[in-house]
């Protein structure tokens, strides 16, 4: 499919429809969840009842061969609010993980339990990084051990900043299978609702995105059914033995291991891209609109060059990075090959201008811009993890560098 910038008919009802209920539902409620610190589970039942949480919608923005509905969805939920949408969005994370790895059989048993249903919503964690194993994902030191004379997996081990991590009815969690493989022998599996030996820290407090959920989650033997490997036991022998067969000629495993982790991260970024976009496009529009109301020296400080010209740069950025996760989404859909780490571009790119942009609407409105009476402090807050999770602004420079050098920079 070539890749189009206008959007067509049903692209442009989806973004009406998401940014109505942005406008409407989340807006209202972004300030008091932010203060509580809590998932906002009504929110959560309102998008469930009109369809915007549930596996249909992502199976529905999926089938976009442009790759670019999820991306639209993702910038007006978080143009709403990045909390509020991060609390809606999280459980996507469990779900791409399933259907990255998973069989058909286990995508229709455990997706809908990732989800539940309007009456009775649920949300799922996906249980990678470790306090020790983040962006160093070889270095993971979670176990799964197989027991064959009862067709059990045994999981221990602790998993740091996982969202919903804890309160999730389905957790997804990666453990190292043979840790002399390193990232090449680790595995995925899900943990069924009330298994026992798996417990959550209370919500940890952080800087921004406070309405979603965010713990530490501990696997204490942690007992699940053979069935519960993503991908069943038979690919993983057959993975592990192709992963130690490279290892025994360590050039060319490097290189065929490090292509397919790359494209497996780089496929995520830019649904992670778009959400910092809408962050930042909520800032912007807002400093936009004060600077044409607010008074100095006797005329609106939209007047004056320095604040025109400030918003003539946050729009100009804004719409840059837009361009460059639309088209690693379009890449990612249509098998693209990311040649050049355009993936990770997209997010290193999204990421910095939000911290850059709102950064920017805090000083547009001054003293006001710090007072939480203005949504442009929430929104500063919300923005700088996008500089570090999903991959760090350092780690997306090291993926693009790779990528257009060939070299194995350190």
């Amino acid at each position: 499919m070539e890749f189009w910038l206008d959007l067509n008919e049903e692209q442009r009802e989806l973004r009406e429809w998401v940014h109505g209920f942005a406008e409407s539902v989340i807006r209202p409620a972004a300030s008091e969840w932010d203060e509580r610190e809590e998932t906002p589970w009504p929110v959560l039942q309102e998008a469930a009842k009109i369809g915007l949480y549930g596996f249909e919608f992502l199976a529905n923005t999926w089938s976009d061969i442009s790759g670019l509905s999820l991306p639209i969805a993702n910038e007006e939920l978080f143009w709403g609010d990045g909390g509020i949408g991060m609390a809606i969005s999280g459980t996507s994370l469990a779900v791409a993980a399933i259907f990255g790895s998973g069989t058909p059989d286990q995508l229709i048993e455990w997706v809908p339990q990732c989800f539940g249903d309007a009456a009775d919503p649920k949300v799922a964690a996906f249980c990678s990084t470790e306090p020790e194993a983040g962006s160093d994902v070889a270095s993971m030191r979670t176990r799964a051990v197989y027991h064959e004379a009862t067709d059990e997996w045994v999981l221990s081990g602790q998993k740091a900043y996982a969202t919903n991590g804890g309160i999730a009815a389905i957790h997804v969690v990666t453990a190292s299978v043979d840790p002399s493989l390193g990232s090449r022998g680790q595995a995925a599996f899900i943990v069924p609702p009330g298994t026992a030996g798996l417990a959550g820290t209370k919500k940890l407090k952080k800087l921004g995105l406070r309405a979603s959920h965010t713990a530490d989650v501990f696997l204490d033997d942690v007992r699940i059914p053979g069935s519960c490997l993503l991908g069943g036991k038979e690919a993983l022998d057959k993975r592990l033995a192709r992963a130690r067969e490279a290892q025994a000629t360590p050039a060319a495993g490097r290189q065929r291991g490090g292509q397919a982790a790359m494209r497996t991260f780089e496929l995520s970024r830019p649904a992670v891209g778009a959400q910092a976009l809408g962050i930042a496009r909520a800032a912007y529009e807002y400093a936009l609109e004060y600077a044409k109301t607010r008074v100095q020296f006797g005329r609106p400080i939209i007047e004056n060059q320095a604040v025109a010209f400030a918003l003539a740069d946050m729009r100009t950025e804004i719409d840059a990075a837009r361009l460059l996760v639309w088209r690693a989404a379009w890449m990612g859909r249509n098998e693209k090959p990311f040649g050049a780490g355009e993936g990770s571009m997209s997010k290193l790119k999204a990421g910095e201008v939000a911290v850059a942009v709102t950064e920017k609407a805090v000083q547009i409105l001054g003293g006001a811009g710090y007072l939480r009476e203005h949504p442009v402090e929430r929104m500063y807050r919300d923005a700088k993890i996008y500089t570090i999770f999903e991959g760090t602004s350092e780690i997306q420079r090291l993926v693009i560098a790779r990528a257009i050098s060939g070299v194995q920079i350190r």
